[in-house]
């Protein structure tokens, strides 16, 4: 059905071409938020504009709109961009462009041009000549579309095997495929099942070994990427060999002369498939791949079946924190509101700032006269600390806080955060956000530092309960560093559960532990060592259908001994074990 313009309280939607045009024949002011699809317009002026609506009242000259990006060809050159843009149109001409939320500045020129459009109009003054401001920006490339960069994107999928995840080869597979001219869009890490290996190399399941590779395949921590060759292809110079029996200026007799005509633009050499790309660059052993555009489909839907989805968004985390006083009395509220506006929270924690912290989370009010009431104030008692994930997560973060101070958010932006959640002890936003991706990716690795543990499938559990454990691991949060199955030598066992070998029941231990491999693992998140025995549950799985119902021991625990994994005690302890078992091991 086709869109049709409606009134959405007081902005008239826009988002295709036609009702593009169809607004330009506005009389007077038009202000346009532009706004991407993924991320929405600007909730943060609508109050500002609703505001100016009322108080100016000026219906047959002012006017707003929303206009999606996506989908009006005018705007093509915002599309993609993060920050809020606001397009000032008068009688049809767009004559201002201003970036960013910054209601004093949008007020401020709303209000100078609707008093130049009442002097116009009582003959007081003549119509300015603005000049039409083009919509590029100035640093942004501007080339004519190759006919080529409209065809659908082709994509292959790549399997980076467990022995050169093992072997710390993944960053130089990684580094080769970009430097070749391939762009790798999406990436998973997974212990494969047997099932997937079977169906991905079908193709040699005939040979005599193929149950053997299938073990190989499962053995370990595989890296799935999905990568294209991009429109603008074309692999080093110094990586493609020259032909000498080849001499292009020469054409056979028999040759038609139009096939020695190069069109400008057009590529001289076909450019390589991955597959050939990789055997030239001697890591086709370690890294397998499937260019069949029939079974790069149905392998996509398995690995990542949200794959066109995620294309579009653009994912990133910030810092959230709410003061002292906020956390005391309204986090409830927050976190509802967090939840509604489709944050997901990956870590929260209380702190306590030092005196230190709270100067670098304040620095913005340094030179104000409280700053130091401030201070005092942030090292009084525990903030909530969070690390907020959502599509454009940091700018529409930033934007739902609104202002710095309560007295501008209650007259610009009265449905901000800042103004909802004001408070009497500071004039401030109760709630920080991270500036920037650069300066989030500090705070959150400042608050949240990441720890590594050791984790333990024992030998008993199924390969299906394998998979759904795994499943419970990512889950929760944890990254999977390294995995790899192992028959556990005594010697191995004795590092792995060091307080126990004088028990009774430790020889029991060694028999279970030998019966055949145990899927040995890294796993890293913040407080990792801590969240895994959480997520493992109490050792007796009796005890854990109690206490833990969620746990996987409760799942899938047969007895104390056979309670299905294990964890490391403590940090030391796992720092021991990892560095034993995995040889000092290197994030790939």
């Amino acid at each position: 059905m086709a869109s049709k313009k409606r009134e959405v309280q007081l902005q008239t939607v826009i988002n295709n071409q036609s009702l593009w045009d169809e607004m330009l024949q506005n009389k007077g002011l038009t202000v346009i938020d532009v706004y991407q699809a993924w991320c929405g317009p600007c909730k943060a002026m609508q109050p500002l504009f609703r505001k100016l609506k009322n108080e100016l009242n000026e219906d047959e000259i002012l006017h707003f709109a929303v206009a999606e990006a996506d989908n009006i060809v005018t705007l093509q050159p915002f599309r993609d961009k993060c920050e809020p843009v606001f397009l000032f149109s008068v009688n049809g001409k767009i004559i201002e462009k201003i970036q960013g939320a910054n209601a004093p500045l949008v007020n401020k020129k709303v209000i100078n041009l609707i008093d130049e459009e009442r002097k116009i109009a009582a003959g007081e003054m003549a119509r300015p000549q603005y000049p039409e401001i083009p919509l590029v920006d100035s640093d942004s490339e501007v080339s004519e579309e190759s006919p080529y960069e409209s065809v659908q994107e082709l994509y292959s999928i790549a399997i980076i095997k467990p022995d050169a995840v093992i072997s710390k080869k993944v960053l130089e597979i990684k580094r080769k495929i970009t430097k070749g001219g391939f762009i790798i869009e999406a990436e998973h890490k997974t212990v494969l099942t047997e099932e997937q290996v079977v169906d991905f190399y079908s193709r040699i399941a005939d040979q005599p070994d193929f149950e053997e590779f299938v073990s190989f395949m499962t053995s370990g921590l595989s890296y799935i990427l999905v990568v294209s060759q991009g429109s603008k292809h074309n692999p080093p110079s110094e990586e493609t060999e020259p032909q000498p029996d080849t001499e292009p200026n020469e054409r056979s007799e028999d040759q038609p002369e139009v096939e020695a005509q190069v069109t400008p633009g057009m590529m001289k050499n076909k450019p390589d498939s991955l597959q050939e790309y990789l055997e030239r660059q001697h890591l086709a052993q370690l890294c397998d791949v499937e260019e069949d555009a029939t079974n790069v489909a149905k392998f996509m839907d398995v690995f990542f079946p949200d794959f066109k989805k995620m294309k579009s968004m653009k994912l990133e985390k910030t810092l959230a924190l709410l003061r002292p006083n906020l956390f005391h009395e309204r986090k409830d509220d927050v976190l509802r509101i967090i939840k509604d506006e489709d944050f997901k929270i990956l870590e929260q924690r209380r702190v306590v700032l030092s005196e230190k912290e709270a100067q670098a989370l304040c620095k913005e009010y340094e030179n104000e006269d409280y700053f130091n009431k401030l201070i005092e104030n942030m090292t009084s008692g525990p903030s909530l600390a969070l690390v907020l994930l959502r599509d454009n997560g940091l700018q529409y973060w930033k934007q739902l806080l609104g202002p710095r101070t309560v007295e501008e958010a209650i007259e610009y932006f009265p449905e901000s955060l800042c103004a909802q959640f004001a408070m009497d002890s500071l004039p401030v936003n109760q709630l920080y956000g991270s500036d920037s991706l650069e300066t989030a990716e500090r705070e959150i690795q400042h608050f949240f530092p990441l720890q590594s543990t050791l984790g333990l499938i024992k030998p008993h559990a199924t390969s299906e309960q394998r998979e759904q454990i795994l499943k419970m691991v990512k889950e929760a949060g944890f990254d999977l560093t390294q995995v790899k199955r192992m028959f556990l030598t005594p010697e191995q066992i004795e590092k792995i559960y060091p307080k126990i070998t004088g028990k009774d029941f430790y020889k029991d231990l060694l028999e279970m532990l030998s019966v055949g491999p145990s899927m040995v693992m890294i796993l890293t998140k913040w407080n990792a060592v801590a969240e895994w025995r959480r997520l493992m549950g109490p050792t007796d799985p009796e005890e854990a259908k109690v206490l833990s119902p969620d746990s996987i021991r409760a799942q899938f625990g047969i007895s104390k001994l056979e309670n299905i994994v294990h964890g490391a005690s403590n940090a030391y302890e796992a720092k021991e074990v990892v560095n034993r078992l995995f040889e000092d091991p290197e994030e790939n």
